[in-house]
């Protein structure tokens, strides 16, 4: 039977408002119980899984199938990128092929709300046969699921958000907030460092923001630099040529002594700068960084005292300099 075609009424802005109002309070209410049984029955489930997965020596077969499997795609993208192998395979695929690219070292997280997905069947049957671990991310305890799986994670029933309480919503988030919880765990439990995060995500603006700053700092000839001492023209001078808005002041043994930027040379314009030296202009305490830390992180300290550079240094000893428009470059900007 067809429905007839008929002009959606227009919503009320206020309606609307009420309506995103109770799907996030009866989300939220969904995470809190949640929480509440990461504190007690989930609690040693929870911790044998990820104790299972960092255990195995090969990958974490993720599967699901409806939103499940668009949620369980999700978590096996972020266990992938967080340093567990992971990737998903889809029931009814496996059932068809598939099931041979899950190898005995393995581990299965099977998601199924119900833990009654007829399409699971296979790879269930396909982990008891080889005795790969199985992982059940469900509500339904005494699904055939959960009978099947080694460790089940058993998810609160909290309502939907759907006023049928028909369309996964709260049950979908929870799902996701569990996938998430167990790769962060294991994270944590690898010791996955930004370094690594790196690895994983080398393009963008992610893979940017985790960049050296030793890696992309002027070095050598190309910081501006004058001594204690030096006559302004001279460091108006090298201020010019180098381009970075900036010079670097230092002592005779090398230590950064202070700073002259183009913020200081207006605020001396009154004054005869042709017979004065740096020490007179300077600002005696720059904001300086070291060279490991994150190009994401000196951005924010840019953004933060709305400056345009950062002096690189070890100790008090000036060794680089990073402008705004090289992390700009870099794409961290």
């Amino acid at each position: 039977m067809q429905m007839k075609s008929s002009k959606m009424p227009l919503a009320d802005p206020q309606s609307a408002i009420e309506s995103a109002l109770r799907t996030v309070t009866t989300e939220q209410a969904g995470i809190e119980a949640l929480a509440a049984a990461l504190q007690d029955g989930l609690a040693e489930p929870f911790a044998r899984a990820v104790e299972i997965i960092s255990t195995i020596k090969g990958r974490v077969i993720v599967t699901g199938v409806g939103k499940s499997g668009h949620i369980g795609s999700k978590v096996a993208a972020t266990l992938a990128s967080t340093g567990t192998p992971a990737f998903f395979v889809h029931p009814v695929e496996a059932n068809h092929g598939d099931l041979g690219m899950i190898a005995a070292d393995d581990a299965i997280i099977a998601l199924s709300w119900s833990g009654e997905s007829a399409e699971l069947k296979g790879i269930i049957a396909y982990s008891r046969r080889f005795s790969i671990p199985l992982i059940a991310l469900t509500s339904g305890k005494s699904s055939a699921l959960a009978r099947a799986a080694d460790v089940v994670l058993l998810l609160p029933r909290a309502p939907e958000a759907c006023p049928h309480g028909l369309a996964p919503t709260t049950s979908t988030l929870l799902q996701l907030v569990t996938g998430d919880a167990l790769a962060i765990a294991l994270l944590e439990a690898r010791g996955f460092t930004p370094d690594h995060f790196r690895t994983f995500h080398p393009g963008g603006q992610l893979g940017a923001n985790l960049t050296r700053v030793a890696e992309i700092m002027r070095t050598g000839d190309q910081i501006p630099l004058a001594r204690l001492g030096t006559k302004m023209p001279e460091a108006v001078m090298t201020l010019a040529q180098k381009k970075v808005g900036c010079v670097c002041v230092v002592d005779n043994d090398g230590r950064l002594a202070g700073i002259v930027t183009d913020g200081d040379l207006a605020r001396n314009l009154h004054r005869n700068l042709a017979e004065t030296i740096v020490d007179e202009v300077m600002t005696p305490t720059p904001k300086t960084i070291g060279p490991q830390m994150f190009a994401g992180a000196a951005i924010a300290l840019l953004n933060k005292h709305n400056i345009s550079a950062l002096v690189v240094t070890e100790g008090d000893m000036p060794v680089g300099m990073v402008h705004f428009h090289d992390l700009l470059r870099l794409g961290a900007a």
